[in-house]
């Protein structure tokens, strides 16, 4: 996927390390936060508003470190 970035917040607000949540991005688009919900058994995505992000306390996160049913995700919400 072209210009596809993903992110984490790698330590929380509670100190813990961030891993069942991350963040997308495509080529200048809008923000999604992605989160496993458990009664549904998927990957949800929400879009973001710019001011609900501290941009700051993303760090880039790796494709390998993407739990694979996310990244099926991923690839149905952006699809080319």
């Amino acid at each position: 996927m072209n210009g596809l970035r993903l992110y984490i917040k790698p330590i929380s607000a509670n100190g813990v390390v961030g891993k069942k949540v991350f963040y997308s991005r495509r080529a200048g688009g809008p923000y999604y936060r992605w989160f496993f919900e458990e009664k549904l058994g998927r990957w949800q995505g929400l879009r973001m508003h710019a001011c609900d992000l501290t941009l700051g306390e993303l760090s880039l996160a790796c494709w390998k470190a993407v739990p694979l049913a996310l990244q099926v995700r991923l690839n149905e919400h952006y699809m080319e």
